[in-house]
């Protein structure tokens, strides 16, 4: 694989000779496989014995786990995933290793009570922690934010690409929480609103440099020029984002790309320009992540290399807007979910359509054939004895989406947009996951 020549010789100078040959052999590697369960719908299961790395014989959750999030774990080969209803279910997401690091920050921040930081305050019981995801197709932080948050927090994915913005959606949606909405706006449409955010995570559109040995095209696609590009379009995101956000608020700054202009640079100007102060979050010395690389900046970020780290490249560094207790202010997201629009100082926040997956009545389990045959958006004969109307469809236990059966046939209501286009059936499934013995029925 040939990288550009620019990128080469300013990594190198960046990451230093030992440093950057160990991320070069990660070439000759394969890449990391990696899911993250659901813990809302994986309770009871686990990642099954033929996806394991490591003997783990007599765990309760099998698999290797990936430790710096409670519920990652990687696997031995990457299985297709199309073919596995319980991916289409929302029991687990496909998502790069180094981006659950987002949930050890979480996790920190809930042990030092920062989630709870107004819960004495005396309007604690009118006013949630409200989330913002600003830049989150195709959804997999977004997801883990969900699922790490607490029950009643309210969290906003915004995607700012019309059609990322769809597959955003459907994610969220088979993911399955509620105060969960998915909005279709530019970062300075949240700006003009004043709505203001406790939590807002900044997954900034980058040079990718992170994701090279994924996705080759990253590499054609990489210029100085476009290096250039992103960190004055970064800077033009966190901005916006910044006024979003609560005094003693949290901004998540990441990137998938090393370069210390889109990175370590542009963390500096958010504490001169923005009054921006990091916060440590505590690692491992064994998940061998990096920290700064730019001279005379000691802040702590953590950046993920491959060949040093398990995973593909990350940057990603934790700010708070002012040093103190977190102060909410009365104009807080607060959507009106009966006609899914909220209005704020004359924008007209447009939260994106969900498609009903759920309903509350009969259900019907699918045999492995049958759920992918639905999954085709093909229609179904269900047995004599199923109710007409509305049918919740299962596979192994897990609502997949709806049909309406009427008898004869059952005609399918799974989204069009989201059917699979193969007519093939593997005669060689293996689950990714299964239930736990002692839960199993």
């Amino acid at each position: 694989m040939q990288l550009p020549a620019d990128f080469v010789r300013t990594t190198e100078a960046l990451m230093g000779r030992e440093r950057f040959e160990r991320y070069l052999h990660s070439f000759e590697e394969d890449t990391p496989v990696s899911i993250r369960l659901n813990p809302r719908k994986c309770e009871k299961w686990k990642v099954a014995p033929g996806q394991r790395t490591l003997a783990t014989e007599g765990t309760k959750e099998g698999g290797e786990r990936i430790e710096w999030c409670r519920n990652g774990y990687y696997l031995e080969k990457r299985p297709n995933f199309t073919f596995d209803p319980l991916f289409h279910a929302g029991c687990y997401y496909v998502q790069e290793a180094a981006s659950m690091f987002l949930d050890e920050v979480l996790r920190q921040l809930a042990v030092s009570n920062w989630l709870l930081a107004d819960s004495q305050s005396p309007t604690a019981n009118s006013q949630h922690l409200t989330v913002l995801d600003l830049c989150a197709a195709p959804g997999g932080k977004s997801t883990l934010l969900r699922a790490a948050l607490p029950a009643d927090a309210v969290l906003y994915s915004n995607e700012p690409m019309r059609n990322r913005a769809s597959i955003l959606l459907e994610n969220v949606q088979k993911w399955g929480y509620e105060n969960h909405y998915v909005t279709n706006l530019i970062p300075k449409d949240y700006r003009k609103s004043k709505m203001k955010f406790d939590l807002i995570l900044c997954d900034v559109p980058c040079s990718g440099e992170g994701m090279f040995r994924k996705d080759e095209a990253t590499i054609k696609e990489w210029s100085p020029q476009n290096v250039e590009k992103c960190w004055q379009l970064q800077r033009d995101i966190v901005s916006d984002a910044w006024q979003c956000l609560n005094d003693g608020g949290i901004l998540i700054y990441s990137t998938c790309t090393f370069n210390t202009k889109e990175n370590e640079e542009n963390i500096r100007w958010m504490m001169e320009e923005l009054g921006a102060h990091v916060l440590p979050i505590d690692t491992k010395p064994e998940w061998n992540i990096t920290g700064s690389l730019l001279e005379g900046f000691s802040e702590p970020v953590y950046r993920f290399i491959p060949g040093i780290t398990r995973s593909e490249g990350l940057f990603m560094c934790v700010l708070q807007k002012g040093d103190g207790q977190l102060v909410r202010t009365r104009r807080t997201a607060s959507p009106n979910t009966s006609d899914k629009k909220s209005a704020r100082d004359g924008l007209k926040l447009t939260i994106l359509d969900e498609i009903p997956l759920h309903a509350n009545g009969p259900q019907a389990e699918l045999s492995y054939a049958d759920a992918l045959a639905y999954l085709r958006h093909e229609a179904l004969v269900l047995p004599p004895d199923t109710p007409r109307g509305l049918v919740e469809i299962c596979f192994m236990g897990h609502p997949l989406g709806l049909v309406k059966n009427i008898g004869n046939r059952a005609n399918n209501l799974y989204p069009k947009e989201w059917r699979i286009k193969t007519t093939h059936v593997p005669q060689d499934y293996e689950p990714v996951l299964q239930p736990i013995p002692e839960c199993a029925d």
